[in-house]
């Protein structure tokens, strides 16, 4: 645990079985997490499959939270979460169908490379279903290493992400 709490942005989404649900109770386990505050939530997205566009099209989400624990320690609850949702990782797994994704977009302001996570996410600025939900949180945005979101997301196509009625 670190003793400062940390602002976070978690990217949420899913595409098999009531994906909506499964966000939803996936977002109530988060806020359940120790030393852990759900702040708020964007919309969900619908959005078109991204990498392997041969499956189902996902729903998508971005979440803040308010965090004492350390990036790893977070990252472990998170995929304890996915399980708990039937989310079995593979090694050959990229971009492949899923009950529940979590990942770690931003954590303050760090710059983490390590082996089982990197932050910022290495690939958010390239991804309008990450970026079009974080931008509904905040606007004024510096992705590091990456610009301003703004301009990030200027440089992608939106056209195919529907927010859910």
């Amino acid at each position: 645990m670190i003793n400062e709490s940390r602002r976070v942005f978690i990217g949420f989404g899913g595409n098999m079985g009531d994906v909506e649900a499964t966000l939803m109770e996936a977002l109530f386990a988060i806020d359940e997490i120790p030393q852990t505050t759900l702040r708020r939530q964007s919309a969900i997205y619908r959005t078109p499959a991204w990498g392997n566009t041969d499956q189902a099209d996902f729903l998508n989400g971005v979440a803040e939270l308010q965090t004492r624990l350390t990036p790893n320690i977070l990252l472990q609850k998170l995929l304890e979460i996915e399980e708990r949702f039937g989310r079995i990782r593979q090694q050959d797994e990229r971009w492949q169908p899923r009950t529940l994704d979590l990942d770690i977009l931003l954590f303050g302001d760090d710059v983490i490379n390590e082996a089982n996570l990197r932050v910022p996410h290495p690939h958010m600025h390239e991804r309008a279903f990450v970026l079009v939900p974080l931008a509904e949180l905040v606007n004024d945005l510096e992705i590091p290493g990456q610009g301003s979101l703004k301009d990030c997301l200027a440089k992608l196509d939106i056209s195919d992400i529907k927010i859910l009625e």
